[in-house]
């Protein structure tokens, strides 16, 4: 196959991307590995930047049409003190709030919108394997599918396949690791009418619940590699420490099991160099991000908005970037991924529980008493969390 674009990665980044570029008329390919988006537990928070970009493009009454759930502002309860950490409601933006939507539905509303421009072809149940190189510049890609090896040539190839990126790998792109402060387990329990739970609890552990309208969504944060701890005392143990930090939850922790907890290793790392010659990468495969803030998917989809405004008219001309072109990306994009990650593990450290008897109230970061008493600097906060540091708008 041929295509000026060939994306690996049906991600935020890969769909965004793909779709920005189509829509300036590239004949775009991406490659997906699974067969739909339908996989639990992924990031699903849409902040007030990517709702923004959606907005620019002419389709957020269509977007929020689909089923969501929204956040004005982030509040976090410390030894029973709820503190707002950040405030969205003074952003100068049509949408001054975090949604809450499964991924599966962003994806797939990309997905549909990219349909619409012919140069636009979406590949699912495509595995990528290797890389074909000719004189030292990516050439294309090769993909395992149902109907056997496909090779796809491309003027550019974009590695948007996420933290345990094959297309770095293949590059030869390694990664600087970070060590995040902990490892999150994922799980479901069923919401009632009357439930009252925070969305951030410290204690023993750090507990994140997310209302989905008749379940919650949780994410229990423990220390880094303290899984198999954790495991060894016990489910009811496990259970007990839900229901400490839910109480209103605990007429059903027993629900809990093993099976029904996934364990997300968190991984924060960056590449020194996002590219070389006929390749770039962005998103996760460029910079891991860790959990904290659920700010992942809008740096990725501000790493697309950025590919495409300034790789899509050099494209669609017919050129092909240079060395030059993808440094450009890159460099417009480090430094918020750098500051983000700077953020998620360094400031908010003391969030996360240090080992498995820590009580996180114990150590509340010197900024939530701040918080407190400057409300400004809840709206500084907003627009960090909710903006990223450097927003990213379609180019006319």
């Amino acid at each position: 196959m041929r295509a000026q674009c060939c994306v690996v990665g049906g991600g935020p980044a890969g769909m965004m991307a793909g779709l920005l570029l189509a829509r300036q008329g590239v004949e775009v390919i991406v490659l997906e590995k699974h067969a739909d988006f339908l996989r639990d537990f992924r990031g699903d928070t849409v902040h007030p930047s990517t709702l923004e970009v959606i907005a620019e493009l002419g389709w957020i009454e269509e977007f929020l049409g689909l089923p969501h759930t929204r956040m004005p502002e982030v509040s976090v309860n410390m030894g029973g003190k709820d503190v707002t950490f950040a405030d969205f409601s003074r952003l100068r933006v049509r949408c001054p709030y975090i949604a809450f939507m499964p991924q599966w539905d962003v994806l797939d509303f990309l997905a549909g919108k990219a349909a619409a421009f012919p140069s636009f072809r979406l590949l699912r149940r495509a595995r990528v394997t290797e890389l074909r190189t000719e004189r030292g510049r990516v050439t294309g890609v090769l993909a395992d599918t149902e109907d056997g090896p496909v090779e796809v040539r491309a003027d550019l190839v974009i590695g948007a396949d996420g933290r345990h990126s094959t297309v770095r790998a293949r590059a030869d792109l390694t990664p600087v690791s970070d060590s995040p402060p902990m490892d999150v387990l994922w799980f479901h329990l069923p919401r009632r009418a009357p439930d009252r739970v925070p969305f951030f609890q410290g204690g023993k552990g750090a507990l994140i619940s997310i209302d989905r309208g008749d379940y919650w969504q949780i994410a229990y944060a423990i220390p880094a590699a303290a899984f198999g701890e954790l495991k060894t005392a016990g489910l009811e143990a496990f259970r007990e420490r839900v229901a400490g930090l839910a109480p209103a939850l605990r007429d059903r922790v027993h629900q809990l099991d093993w099976e029904a907890v996934h364990h997300l290793t968190v991984r924060v790392d960056r590449l020194s160099r996002w590219h070389r010659p006929g390749l770039l990468c962005i998103g996760d495969a460029a910079h891991a991000m860790s959990p904290a803030g659920g700010v992942g998917i809008n740096l990725a989809v501000q790493d697309a908005v950025a590919t495409a405004n300034l790789l899509g008219p050099l494209l669609a001309g017919g050129g092909v970037p240079g060395e030059a072109e993808l440094a450009r990306v890159q460099s417009r994009r480090e430094r918020a991924a750098r500051v983000t990650q700077a953020f998620q593990l360094r400031i908010l450290r003391g969030l996360y529980p240090k080992d498995l008897g820590d009580d996180t109230t114990q150590h509340v970061p010197p900024i939530f008493t701040a918080f407190r008493t400057l409300p400004p600097l809840r709206h500084l906060m907003g627009r960090f969390i909710g903006m990223g540091a450097r927003p990213e708008h379609i180019a006319a």
